[in-house]
């Protein structure tokens, strides 16, 4: 491959080869939704965090309420997602946050920003980062941002498309000239590589569909079985109900 946008296109059109294209929502969820299903689903598993989701959406008719709600409640709510206590700070900050700044519990005012000061302006809120807010980018906006959380990190610099230490640069190194429409599947069948086959330790690169273009000087031929499948991607399961935004 010639360019990095060579190597992300023909690498994505192997993973869709191995596992398909990703079913997504067809109506995009409330970006507020999806802020909050993102914090939840951080350092934990997809059935976990999409717990914690529901209950907080049967416990309030609205995030309003979580306005005068005490975070330790809020911490109880979501306590199945694990580190309730940083997610529910995250959940608090972002809310009041909100409330001082614009008036409003809803992000609809970033619709109308560009993917680079969304981001920016996400990353204002305490707690929320890059990837969190790309996440709301790629899944409530539909735009053409790949998120990178721990396995897009480790696989595409192990494959070779990028040559990053942290997650973050990561990001921008990859998303500083990504080709047009395929984010989505992209960032969703390398978390499924990642979980099932490119692992941190002990990658089955004898059954990886990446193989003959992948630069990883450490490939591991001894394990030929692949990982346990787990097609459940929360962030594509945030229902699109959306909440009042006046308090």
């Amino acid at each position: 491959m010639k360019t990095q946008k060579e190597f992300i296109i023909k690498t994505n059109l192997l993973l869709i080869k191995h596992f398909g294209i990703p079913p997504r929502n067809k109506k995009l969820p409330d970006p507020l939704d999806m802020l909050i299903a993102t914090i939840l689903s951080q350092n934990t598993n997809d059935n976990n965090s999409y717990k914690a989701y529901q209950n907080l959406k049967s416990h309030y008719k609205s995030w309003n309420e979580l306005y005068d709600e005490k975070r330790t409640t809020v911490e109880k709510i979501i306590r199945v997602a694990g580190l309730a206590r940083a997610k529910s700070t995250a959940i608090k900050n972002v809310i009041s946050q909100l409330n001082r700044s614009t008036g409003k519990i809803s992000l609809d005012h970033i619709k109308k920003f560009s993917s680079e000061d969304a981001i920016n302006e996400l990353t204002k809120y305490k707690g929320i980062g890059v990837k969190t807010a790309s996440c709301v980018l790629l899944f409530a906006l539909d735009r053409n941002v790949c998120p990178v959380d721990t396995h897009v990190h480790r696989t595409t610099n192990r494959i070779g498309i990028v040559s990053e230490k942290t997650p973050d640069k990561t990001f921008f190194a990859l998303n500083k000239n990504f080709p047009e429409r395929i984010a989505h599947s992209f960032h969703t069948n390398l978390i499924r590589l990642g979980r099932e086959i490119c692992k941190p330790t002990n990658p089955s690169c004898g059954i990886c569909p990446l193989l003959k273009i992948c630069n990883y000087p450490n490939k591991n031929f001894d394990l030929k079985k692949e990982g346990l499948k787990r097609d459940f991607m929360l962030l594509d399961n945030v229902n699109r109900e959306t909440y009042g935004d006046k308090r």
